[in-house]
């Protein structure tokens, strides 16, 4: 069987997609865990706003908009402090909690979407076979909402927010605690993220990564963190799981 690759051809984010398949037993990732802001949901806008509005409402000067971005990835009570550092640890978690207030009033009004091929890709990788999970620093009840609202609940097995952890990214203990429910080792997982803090909590527990550029970090950036795999779409991402892509023709 050494050698032999399965050709295959599927409709795939509206194309006819030739590709050759390792046989399972030469197939690496068996688990792929997403961040989820600026890698499945664009939820850019809504955040950055959303961190002003609280700023004001705090009565703190307004960041710009790069730096509010920059921040995307951390816990909220971390962006705070990131971007005012002269806080209390009680005093930006007060900022954290009107935040999450402010969020949930915007949302009735400017309901975040998903990017592009998003929902498709998805579709494809649990089609092959590979389970998914979802790591973020938002917290579980929104994440939960946000993946049902956007119909790509019914692809991931495990979530894993705020919340759950003591350590948030870059420390790996989002990617172990998955790994644990999953009952599969670094070595068979991928993590994908668009912030240089989802790469090295990856690689801070030897999963291979992935970097997406259409999110928050720039492609040095996600380079300079150690991306085994960066991506301009996620469509991309087939060509990094035992696949090689051969042929496609737009429909």
């Amino acid at each position: 069987m050494t050698g032999y690759m399965e050709q295959i051809e599927s409709t795939f984010c509206g194309r006819i997609v030739q590709y050759e398949r390792k046989p399972s037993a030469d197939m690496n990732i068996r688990l792929i865990i997403f961040d989820f802001d600026g890698t499945l949901g664009d939820t850019r806008r809504h955040i950055v706003m959303t961190l002003q509005q609280t700023m004001r409402e705090k009565q703190l000067p307004v960041i710009d908009e790069a730096r509010c971005a920059a921040t995307i990835g951390l816990t909220l009570k971390d962006s705070f402090k990131t971007l005012f550092p002269y806080l209390t640890d009680e005093a930006a978690e007060e900022c954290a909690a009107t935040y999450r207030r402010i969020f949930e009033d915007n949302k009735k009004e400017m309901m975040p979407q998903l990017f592009p091929h998003v929902a498709e890709t998805l579709a494809e990788v649990k089609r092959r076979g590979i389970t998914m999970s979802v790591a973020s620093s938002r917290n579980s009840t929104s994440l939960r909402g946000f993946l049902k609202d956007m119909g790509i609940g019914p692809f991931v097995s495990s979530v894993v927010g705020a919340e759950d952890v003591s350590n948030p990214k870059p420390n790996p203990e989002p990617v172990l605690k998955t790994l644990v429910a999953m009952n599969i080792p670094a070595s068979e997982t991928l993590v994908v993220g668009d912030m240089p803090v989802d790469i090295l909590m990856g690689r801070n527990v030897g999963t291979r990564t992935c970097g997406v550029t259409y999110g928050n970090a720039s492609h040095q950036q996600l380079e300079e963190a150690g991306a085994d795999f960066i991506i301009d779409d996620i469509c991309e991402l087939t060509n990094t799981i035992g696949c090689r892509l051969l042929e496609t023709q737009t429909l």
